[in-house]
């Protein structure tokens, strides 16, 4: 089944969803990854079942002997009428009593009532190909999920997917690292991070042709055995609190090929965190990927009294950095989307989140965004915050990203030019390349001049516009020509009358 065959079957179904009256788009995303989900239990199952009888080991069953009527395999050719019934419950209790997926399977619940509907989106379901070689699982995901750039979500938008490749590779997490994003929403960062560590750790003969129109496969052949147990089970952690879009993320993860996803139903500032997971809270990773929701202000009394004590404030996007830092391990490096408030906003709370990213760790680069990055469903400006955990600040990476390859107006179409490679370039490149023009889209800033200006972290602060002298003729010269053009008119206004 190619890629096009596959999208257009996604198409398809997702009309018959809105046609059914299912028209929001992460409910809709949400009860196909269900059904995706029982396939690929079924799936896991059978291959569990057949390694055993050719090993003689022994395995821990999904599905006992008395549910063998719940695998997608036994019910995927029954009826509407029949069919509604079973999953809605049996088949759903049984998401919630399986081990490892029980925590973000709990509150699962099927939404489709029409028999007609629950039908042929079992009938689409059963034709994808999620047991063929390539990452046909991932293609079908992230095309899922693409289509929340056109629908849009309430109160969220999607970090689209080549600036999260592009802050990946600002902080190039190693196999052996752990690697977490506080606020994953639909996963985007942890899966990107498992794809770069991936296409990195292939070798030429280990990249698998695509099918025509789509992206090398990347095995992963030179990763260590140790390695490849890391990246595909603890490698990636994921928290939030929205159970939706938990369920979305894990569902992400494990069509990427992570079977048991670390995904925690928790919000990461509230004062719970600590108490739930006290090993996670504080100098637990080595590399933090985030775009933080920033809703506002939240109730101070919720909020983890351990982020305030410097920063004190009920501003959502000051209270995540302070989170991140809290959670690196020391020398654990982030990157963080930020609005740009926080890097130039005037409070004390403000200030000291800056004072602290300077004086207390290495702030290593601020790269400012295109206010259109987030269209259509935001036109905030924002920027990318590169630190790392201890360390000294001294001279702090600059860059001015005026295109990042799409159009910034609401249809988001693909264009030249892209600055993100460049950036990337110039970013490995820093250490060798102290570039000082300020005119330039890259440029460094001492941390001394970033103290004499109060820790103010913006590139207009900083930057430097380059100013083209024009050159105009004389008046006099001007006047002439205005002169010899009225003579000229006149002319033809009396040819013109004279032909009347």
């Amino acid at each position: 089944m190619s890629q096009r065959d596959i999208f257009k079957s996604i198409d398809e179904l997702w009309l018959a969803f809105h046609s059914g009256g299912i028209t929001n788009p992460i409910t809709v995303i949400e009860q196909i990854s269900f059904l995706i989900f029982s396939r690929l239990l079924d799936i896991t199952e059978s291959r569990n079942e057949k390694k055993a009888l050719r090993s003689g080991e022994k395995f821990a069953p999904i599905f006992a002997p008395d549910q063998q009527h719940l695998r997608w395999s036994q019910f995927r050719h029954k009826g509407g009428p029949e069919l509604l019934p079973l999953l809605r419950d049996e088949v759903f209790k049984h998401f919630r009593e399986v081990k490892v997926y029980g925590d973000f399977m709990r509150d699962a619940q099927l939404m489709i009532q029409k028999p007609q509907l629950l039908s042929a989106a079992v009938d689409m379901v059963s034709k994808l190909p999620l047991i063929e070689g390539g990452d046909h699982k991932g293609d079908i995901y992230e095309y899922l999920l693409s289509k929340l750039s056109t629908a849009g979500i309430a109160g969220q938008f999607r970090t689209p997917r080549h600036v999260i490749r592009r802050m990946v590779e600002l902080v190039d997490p190693k196999p052996l690292e752990t690697v977490c994003d506080p606020a994953c929403g639909t996963a985007g960062f942890l899966v990107e991070t498992l794809a770069y560590v991936l296409k990195k750790h292939t070798s030429p003969e280990g990249t698998l042709e695509g099918e025509e129109g789509e992206d090398p496969i990347y095995t992963g052949d030179l990763l260590k055995p140790e390695e490849r147990a890391n990246i595909y089970n603890g490698f990636l952690n994921g928290f939030d609190f929205d159970a939706t879009m938990l369920r979305v993320s894990a569902m992400n993860m494990l069509l990427h090929g992570v079977e048991t996803p670390h995904i925690l139903y928790q919000d990461t500032l509230s004062n719970t965190f600590p108490e739930r997971h006290p090993d996670k809270c504080s100098d637990a990773f080595d590399v933090i990927l985030a775009n933080p929701p920033f809703k506002g202000s939240l109730d101070y009394d919720a909020v983890d009294p351990t982020l305030t004590k410097k920063v004190k404030t009920k501003k959502t996007e000051l209270l995540f950095v302070q989170r991140i830092l809290q959670m690196l391990k020391k020398g654990g490096r982030a990157a963080v989307i930020v609005p740009d408030g926080v890097l130039f906003g005037s409070s004390k709370a403000h200030v000291a989140l800056r004072q602290e990213l300077v004086d207390e760790h290495q702030l290593e680069a601020v790269i400012s965004l295109p206010s259109g990055v987030f269209k259509p469903y935001a036109g905030v400006s924002t920027g990318i915050l590169v630190f790392t955990k201890g360390g000294k600040t001294e001279d702090v990476f600059y860059y001015d990203v005026q295109n990042d390859g799409y159009s910034l107006d609401d249809k988001r179409n693909k264009i030249e030019p892209d600055d993100l490679p460049d950036m990337i370039a110039r970013w490995a490149s820093r250490d060798a390349d102290k570039d000082t023009d300020r005119t330039d889209k890259a440029f460094f800033v001492p941390a001394k001049e970033i103290r004499d200006n109060k820790y103010d972290l913006s590139i207009t602060r900083y930057k430097q516009e380059k100013h083209v002298e024009e050159k105009y003729e004389e008046p006099k010269v001007i006047l002439k020509r205005l002169l010899s053009l009225e003579d000229e008119i006149v002319r033809d206004l009396r040819e013109l009358e004279g032909m009347l």
